[in-house]
């Protein structure tokens, strides 16, 4: 299953980049063997502001793929059980796995209505850097988890 981080706007060259990118990579490495990845960031710019620009700058990137809307009004999971809803989206035979990072407004309605979940970091607001550093870095721990790698200590 391939699996991807679909985020409003670029990131400059910066630590959380990187941390992002080694993420990504890490997760694809350890999940060849699961079914899962690669791991790709997709990094996209509106023309216009607004979330309904967003949306459509968002629309192409989102063919046969199964959204997950990263948004602080879903639920936050435990790290295991992200794990074993990565692992069941992937026995159920979705082929690609979306997660969305909108812009600083949020998603716009009709792409969180589209998506089939939501996730949430916590009750905190977090910058979009770090929200997708958070993301990749929760990818790799699923993946680990689900390979039975030690990394994760409960």
């Amino acid at each position: 299953m391939k699996i991807s981080i679909l985020a409003i706007g670029r990131l400059a060259r910066s630590p959380e980049t990187e941390l992002v990118k080694t993420y990504a990579d890490r997760a694809t490495a350890a999940g060849r063997s699961l079914g899962l990845g690669p791991i790709e960031v997709v990094e996209v710019e509106s023309r216009k502001p607004g979330k309904a620009a967003e949306a459509e700058a968002l629309l192409p990137h989102l063919t046969d793929a199964h959204l997950i809307a990263c948004d602080e009004h879903g639920p936050a999971r435990p790290s295991r059980a992200f794990a074993e809803e990565i692992a069941t989206l992937r026995d159920r035979g979705v082929r690609r796995l979306v997660f969305l990072i909108g812009g600083a407004d949020g998603l716009d309605p009709a792409l969180l209505a589209r998506a089939s979940g939501k996730l949430a970091f916590g009750p905190q607001t977090w910058p979009h850097a770090l929200a997708r550093v958070m993301l990749s870095e929760q990818l790799y721990r699923a993946v680990t988890i689900l390979a039975g790698s030690p990394y994760h200590r409960d």
